[in-house]
C-alpha cells in the first residue's frame, strides 16, 4: 500500500493545530504539514521492499568456500522507534557464511536499510536482518550487530545524552557461542564479556 500524502498532511495539519500553534500567521510553519508528510514517505519506503528486493540479484559462491564469513562493518543506518516516533540512527555490522549464493556487499546496506526504513525496535532490525539473510541466501549462519544512538533515550525521559545501545542476533552455526563467533567478535575488533 503506498503512502497517502495528502491524507498524512491533513493529519499534521491537525496535529499540529491541536498544539496550540498558529499555522497561518508563523510564516515558519508555512508548508510544514507537507513537507512532513514527504519526509515520513521517505522514512517509511521500507515497507514497500521486501529483503529479496533489497538483495537484489545473487551470485554463485565460491566453489571451495569452507565456512570463511563474510563482514560488512559501519553500514550507517536511520530509523524510527515505534513506541514514540522519535529517530535513531547508527551502524550495523552484518555478517554471513556464503553457501551456495553471495550478493555484492552493497546490498547489505540496502537489506539493513529495508527494515530500518520502518517504525520498528532496534532489537527487530538486528532479527529481521540476520533471519532475512539466512532465508534469502540459505546461509548457515548470519549475524548482525546494531549500535545506536536512540531519541527516546536521549531527549526524553532520563536524558542519558551520551547512551549508546547494542543489539545483536544470530542465525544458524552463529547461535552458538563458538569459534566462529569469537571470529566475528574479532575481525569487529570488540572483546565479547
Amino acid at each position: 500500500m503506498k503512502p497517502d500524502r495528502e491524507a498524512m498532511a491533513a493529519a499534521v495539519r491537525d496535529f499540529l493545530r491541536a498544539a496550540g500553534l498558529p499555522l497561518e500567521s508563523d510564516p515558519n510553519l508555512v508548508g510544514t504539514p507537507e513537507r512532513v508528510a514527504e519526509a515520513w514517505g521517505q522514512f517509511l519506503d521500507g515497507y514497500g521492499r521486501t529483503p529479496e528486493e533489497a538483495l537484489g540479484e545473487t551470485f554463485p559462491g565460491p566453489p571451495d568456500s569452507s565456512g570463511e564469513l563474510v563482514v560488512v562493518t559501519d553500514l550507517r543506518f536511520q530509523s524510527m522507534c515505534p513506541h514514540h516516533l522519535l529517530p535513531f540512527e547508527g551502524r550495523a555490522h552484518v555478517a554471513y557464511v556464503p553457501r551456495s549464493r553471495v550478493v555484492g556487499f552493497g546490498r547489505l546496506g540496502a537489506l539493513v536499510d529495508c527494515f530500518a526504513h520502518r517504525l520498528i525496535l532496534q532489537e527487530d532490525l538486528a532479527r529481521a536482518v540476520a533471519s532475512s539473510l539466512a532465508r534469502v541466501l540459505k546461509s548457515p549462519a548470519t549475524a548482525c550487530i546494531i549500535e545506536a544512538e536512540q531519541s527516546c533515550l536521549r531527549i526524553r525521559g532520563d536524558r542519558q545524552r551520551d547512551a549508546r545501545t547494542h543489539s545483536e542476533a544470530y542465525e544458524g552455526q552463529l547461535r552458538k557461542d563458538g569459534a566462529l563467533r569469537r571470529e566475528l567478535w574479532t575481525r569487529l575488533g570488540t572483546m565479547r564479556r
